[in-house]
């Protein structure tokens, strides 16, 4: 996404307070009607609630709940019927057609259909919305790029056979189209809704099973049960995320909150056996990665020597003992534990201060000493920075005897902003939009892709991930997604640093709050219980 990891964001916030991804909150049962009561839990301030704009943890996790689409995932990370009831596949892979529900409505009552979505994705792909999600999950489809480019004013690709009836040729097969469907930017949205202003989204008219009760920036966001939605409705009557209001672990304490996001600082406490968090303590394996990027363009990272070295000389198994207690774990591959397609024989950079000190006197530069100035970007503000970027930092000035510097883009728009403000290394995480490779792989290190943030290009790497997308058979395309990595890790494109984990805090009496491996808690399920 586009998006920061919620390990990331744990990390960057270690003693302060978790951004949360979702809901990472608090709740009390109420009396109310049309539901089973209030759920108050903490959260961040949105940037936006326009589908085809937000990049951001935040943003998505209100999103997900306010709108929907064609496909979404099931409990096992499969794309299954949502709007649309079921669908066709052309032998030849190219031509999707969905057959829609007809009783699909918007909160507003008006009529969801193939119409909407024709809409929902021109508008996403129109050069005026400037999306920077459209090319990542909908650039499969015939005539996006020429929309994206501006030489095109609809998408030659989809086409309205009636008014429940969806017809979408592709540019060429890809296993994964209906995963990326899931993805918020081929939402359906309401044209009057949008076109009613440009702050649209802070009264957004969705389908998806919660409507936008209220928001008061930096104080709260309410959601409410949107009783016309067409599939398993909210158990809850509304769902109070209080903004920035505290840190999540004592507002749990205190009684305020249902369910925290846990960092790594207060592991002691919430795993004390004699304690009364242990009990309630739930460990989720997310499918993510952290990250040290490089910028391949720009010295002295444009030398493989210099990439490799930087690689080996940090100590990622000593940090993810004393710092992580070794819940985090380090890796030195692409793809997390979990993720279809994960190598257990791929071949990874081992730690070795010695062979990075031959390295740099192998490069160009001859010596550390002839570097030049070495910049890493990180999201933050306020000079705190995150403890295993800091204890990084140290392994290479140990090593090499230079001086690093850090600097900082303020947390809310380092998403938006770091392809174009990125020094030559930078402090980035990446969670899983749907289970396969190609959101790892391709999308984080094909050339030119979107978030390709280092400028990584390797044809061979192109070609292996282009034959992995279209491939028919699933042991195929995964054969070739980890040949890929392979590549892309013999290529130091990055330092992997760790697969992420989450550690949150249940109350007993929240039932039906489940997290996905993506990050994501389907909030029509929970409800609560004196």
């Amino acid at each position: 996404m586009k998006r920061i990891s919620r390990i990331l964001l744990t990390m960057i916030c270690l003693s302060v307070l978790i951004i949360s991804f979702v809901s990472a909150g608090c709740g009390l049962m109420r009396e109310s009607s049309g539901g089973h009561g209030i759920l108050n839990l903490y959260g961040s301030t949105p940037l936006t609630l326009d589908p085809a704009l937000s990049l951001d943890s935040s943003s998505h996790g209100y999103i997900v709940q306010i709108f929907s689409g064609l496909v979404r995932l099931d409990e096992k990370l499969e794309p299954v019927a949502d709007i649309a009831s079921d669908w066709q596949i052309s032998s030849d892979g190219l031509v999707y057609t969905f057959n829609l529900r007809e009783d699909v409505s918007f909160q507003n009552g008006s009529k969801v259909d193939a119409y909407t979505f024709k809409y929902s994705w021109e508008r996403a792909c129109s050069p005026i919305t400037g999306s920077q999600t459209a090319e990542t999950y909908l650039g499969d489809i015939k005539g996006v790029h020429d929309m994206l480019f501006g030489s095109a004013l609809d998408l030659s690709g989809v086409q309205v056979i009636d008014d429940y009836r969806l017809q979408v040729t592709l540019e060429k097969p890809c296993m994964a189209f209906l995963f990326k469907l899931t993805y918020p930017t081929a939402y359906a949205l309401d044209k009057k809704n949008v076109e009613s202003g440009k702050d649209w989204w802070k009264k957004p008219n969705g389908t998806g099973p919660f409507k936008l009760y209220s928001y008061v920036e930096e104080k709260q966001l309410v959601l409410e049960h949107n009783s016309l939605y067409y599939g398993n409705k909210a158990k809850l009557n509304k769902v109070i995320f209080k903004l920035l209001a505290g840190i999540p672990i004592n507002m749990y304490e205190a009684g305020e909150i249902d369910v925290a996001d846990v960092s790594i600082a207060f592991y002691d406490r919430v795993t004390d056996a004699s304690g009364s968090f242990s009990s309630q303590l739930v460990l989720t394996p997310s499918l993510s990665l952290t990250y040290l990027g490089f910028d391949i363009t720009k010295a002295p990272f444009d030398d493989p020597l210099i990439r490799q070295a930087f690689s080996i000389a940090v100590d990622k198994e000593k940090i993810a003992k004393l710092m992580f207690r070794d819940v985090v774990a380090a890796t030195g591959g692409i793809l997390p534990p979990g993720m279809p397609g994960y190598n257990t024989s791929l071949t990874t950079l081992s730690y070795s201060v010695e062979d990075a000190k031959t390295l740099i006197a192998q490069s160009k530069y001859g010596s550390a000493a002839n570097l030049p100035e070495i910049v890493v970007t990180v999201s933050g503000y306020g000079g705190t920075i995150p403890s295993d970027l800091e204890a990084i930092i140290f392994d290479w000035n140990t090593v090499f005897g230079i001086e690093i510097q850090v600097r900082q883009i303020d947390p809310m728009l380092y998403n938006y902003n770091l392809q174009q403000e990125k020094d030559n290394m930078y402090y980035w995480g990446w969670i899983a939009d749907y289970a396969n490779p190609q959101n790892f792989l391709e999308v984080l290190f094909s050339t030119g892709a979107t978030y390709n943030i280092g400028g990584y290009s390797n044809p061979q790497v192109d070609s292996l991930l282009s034959q992995a997308a279209s491939s028919v058979a699933i042991n195929t395309s995964l054969a070739l997604y980890q040949q890929a990595e392979q590549l892309i890790i013999n290529d130091v494109a990055c330092i992997p640093l760790w697969a992420g984990i989450e550690m949150q805090l249940v109350k007993s009496y929240v039932k039906g709050y489940q997290m996905n491996a993506l990050g994501l808690v389907p909030l029509n399920e929970v409800y609560v219980v004196q």
